[in-house]
Order: structure tokens, then C-alpha cells, then sequence
């Protein structure tokens, strides 16, 4: 069996997007995107930095027809309009469900240079340009950020699990990293990914712990990159893991098609690793974050944040990879 490395390419042209000091609003950096393919464009929605004395972040767009070149736009995307949203809109993360396009954002409770709490906010959009705000989607005690969706539903884990609107009684599944929630009423005693199950977007009726720290690589926490990917050999989950010396990586799993509480296999290796410069080196040293991914011709494009200033690429035929996280245990 080869390694990830093999598998996994990063694109020669990385970084795929810089910041643009002409645009005040992303003149210092541009991270951690999103990314959704229609069939004809890839839709991304970056974070982007203008300064650093507070550290407000808002969100940009760029396209691109190959998922590869992308034309951005000069003004923003978005940026916090809500009260909520006041010290910062953070981290996007796109999925389509039911033919709507939503994605999901951080919120910090205070400037990120205060060490705030987070929240998870969801919204929606049918253009990119306008966006209608749903409002806050977990508690701020629960420090509950990298909220992923699935892109179908599902029948619930165990039959406890009633709807009383009269559904089909099939569930929402997302994934979820709430960092209070650890010690031993939790089972866990680093952050990690947890499964959450609701009939409906916003409520989130039932948590069960997925995914926590195994190897030394994610010593220190775990969480949810891109929102899961549908396979044939069952949803391919890509996330970020963090070392006790701060190293941010990427690992990846794969769960049962029907029933996502069930792990098919898990790498005991990263995928990608902090290696070139500008993963190396910016904003934050040594940080690979995955945050955007999509499938075009057989082809899994991987978007991720590079030491938190430039938006990178990665590429791997999604069948080898799904084959090498299946048999990485």
C-alpha cells in the first residue's frame, strides 16, 4: 500500500489565492475555504483579513470553471451584519441539501485576540451575493465550531429518536467540535469530533462521540474539515488534527453509508502535513486546514488554508484515496 503522499498531489501553482492589498478588506490574508461544485463552477467562500490589530474577519468568493484558476471578486462576499456576528465572521464551510446551498460560519464571542468563545452560525445563498442569515445554531458555552452536513438524510442511530412534525422520520446528521466538552461525563479528554442528529437544522436533538485523538499526530484535537463526501465505499470525512507541538494536519476516515456512526477505517497516517513554505510559514506557523472539497470526474479537489494566509490545493483520485484510508488501520 503506497502512502497518502502518492496519493494525495498538491497543485504546482499553490497558493491558489493570496491576499490582495488593493482590497482593504483582504490585504492580509485569505484562508480556510469553501467550496461547492454545481456541475459547471466551483463556488469558493474564503475567509479574508484586513488587519491585525482586532482581527475581524469576513468572507470573500472566487470561481472557478476547473477547479483550479480562480476569478475573485473585488468586494466581499459577506461580513457581520447581525450583532452576533460583530468581532468577526470566520471559517465557511458550503454543502447543498435539498437543492439549497448553506453554509455554516464561526462566530467569536469577542476580538480572536481575547481568546474568545465560539459559536456556529448557519446561512443560505442562492447567488453567492445575497445571503439570508438563520441565525446562531449552537450555544456559545459550548465553544461548537467545525459544524459539518451531511448532504442527505438519514434514518436516526436508534429508534429513541421521534419526530413529532410528521417527517419521513429520516434525520439531519452533522459533525461537530464542541472544545467544553471534555472530562469524564464526556468520555473524552480532548476536543473531538461528535456525531449530532435532528430533524431539522437548527435543534440538535442527539450528540454521540465519533471521533477523538488516537495517535500523536492529533495528540491535542481533532475536527471536522469539509463537509462529509458521499462514495460508493461509504462517506469519506477529511479532517484537521492538531499535535501537542501545534502542528495542524490532516487525517481522514471513512462511515457507513447508512449508518454514519459506524468508522469502515481510519488513517493512522496524515494525509497532508505542513511541508512548503506557505504551509509552513505565515500568519500561523505549521498549519495545514482543510475546509473545502469537491468531486469532479473522479477527481477529489481539496481546498485547504495554508499557516493561515493563503488558500491552497490538493488532488487525488477519490477511489485510491477512500481504497488507502480503508486499509491505513
Amino acid at each position: 500500500m503506497g502512502s497518502a503522499d502518492a496519493i494525495l498531489e498538491r497543485y504546482d501553482n499553490n497558493p491558489i489565492l493570496t491576499a490582495n492589498e488593493e482590497n482593504w478588506w483582504e490585504s492580509k490574508s485569505v484562508f480556510n475555504c469553501a467550496s461547492l461544485y454545481d456541475g459547471k463552477k466551483v463556488h469558493l467562500l474564503y475567509r479574508a483579513v484586513g488587519e491585525y490589530k482586532d482581527y475581524v474577519s469576513r468572507i470573500g468568493y472566487a470561481s472557478s470553471n476547473d477547479g483550479y484558476t480562480f476569478t475573485r471578486n473585488s468586494d466581499m462576499a459577506t461580513e457581520p451584519v447581525e450583532e452576533y456576528e460583530r468581532y468577526g465572521i470566520e471559517d465557511p464551510r458550503l454543502f447543498q441539501l435539498e437543492s439549497r446551498t448553506y453554509f455554516t460560519y464561526v462566530v467569536p464571542s469577542n476580538y480572536v485576540r481575547n481568546c474568545p468563545t465560539v459559536s456556529t452560525a448557519l446561512a443560505t445563498t442562492e447567488d453567492y451575493h445575497e445571503f439570508k442569515r438563520l441565525g446562531l445554531i449552537t450555544p456559545r458555552l459550548h465553544d461548537d465550531k467545525d459544524v459539518v452536513y451531511f448532504s442527505t438524510k438519514m434514518a436516526p442511530t436508534s429508534g429513541d429518536l421521534k419526530s413529532s412534525n410528521g417527517s419521513d422520520g429520516k434525520c439531519y446528521f452533522s459533525l461537530h467540535r464542541p472544545s467544553s466538552w471534555i472530562g469524564v461525563s464526556y468520555g473524552v479528554d480532548k476536543p473531538s469530533i461528535w456525531l449530532a442528529e435532528s430533524f431539522n437544522l437548527t435543534d440538535f436533538q442527539r450528540y454521540s462521540i465519533l471521533l477523538r485523538p488516537e495517535q500523536d499526530w492529533e495528540a491535542s484535537k481533532v475536527g471536522a474539515g469539509p463537509p462529509p463526501i458521499r462514495t460508493k465505499r461509504g462517506w469519506l470525512v477529511i479532517y484537521h488534527a492538531v499535535s501537542n507541538s501545534k502542528v495542524y494536519r490532516a487525517g481522514a476516515a471513512v462511515l457507513d453509508l447508512n449508518e454514519p456512526n459506524r468508522i469502515l477505517g481510519r488513517c493512522k497516517h496524515p494525509i497532508l502535513e505542513p511541508d512548503k513554505v506557505y504551509e509552513t510559514t505565515g500568519d500561523v506557523n505549521n498549519v495545514v486546514f482543510p475546509s473545502g472539497a469537491c468531486v469532479i470526474d473522479g477527481t477529489l479537489f481539496l481546498y485547504y488554508g495554508g499557516a493561515d494566509r493563503v488558500c491552497c490545493l490538493a488532488t487525488a483520485n477519490l477511489d485510491s484515496l477512500v481504497k488507502y484510508v480503508l486499509e491505513d488501520n
